[in-house]
């Protein structure tokens, strides 16, 4: 009996330190961070762990992570699923699908005030995905579930690497 406790308390410190890399953020702190002035091609991903599509395409979203790693390239997965599921779906969901790339926690429930600072073409399905680069005035919403190859193209592009 001690042995479980002693496993399930560990595991508790994992998520709980783990957690700490989950930011719970508002739309206006995802603007601000996507909406500057960098010549950073951001790729906000818009999922839910209830999503089967979503899911599907993280590991995508992963590789692309990877395989521009040293450029000015960025993945941003933006969790949609309820904030009080932080620690018990979310986290855990992380953990089990070793997920690299950056998450963070949308915290809005008025869908009529945060969808249209993404983007006016979003009907509010998941998954999406915003490709911006301010500087390079690049600005493409797709409102469907994405692969690598896709994915790859637009960096590219964004990058001038055609």
């Amino acid at each position: 009996m001690r042995y479980i406790i002693v496993i399930v308390l560990l595991t508790l410190f994992h998520i709980t330190l783990y957690s700490q890399n989950v930011s719970v953020i508002k739309i206006t702190d995802l603007e601000k961070r996507i909406r500057n002035n960098s010549d950073t091609t951001y790729i906000v991903n818009f999922w839910a762990t209830w999503c089967v599509p979503c899911v599907k395409e993280l590991p995508d979203f992963d590789s692309i992570n990877t395989t521009y790693i040293n450029k000015k390239v960025k993945v941003l997965l933006v969790s949609l699923d309820f904030k009080e599921d932080l620690k018990i779906k979310l986290i855990p969901f992380i953990l089990t699908k070793k997920i690299r790339s950056e998450v963070v926690l949308l915290d809005e429930l008025n869908a009529n005030y945060f969808i249209p600072k993404i983007s006016d073409e979003w009907t509010g399905a998941i998954p999406a995905t915003l490709v911006i680069n301010n500087q390079k005035k690049l600005n493409r919403f797709f409102e469907k579930k994405l692969n690598y190859e896709f994915l790859k193209t637009e960096i590219e592009n964004s990058l001038g690497n055609h």
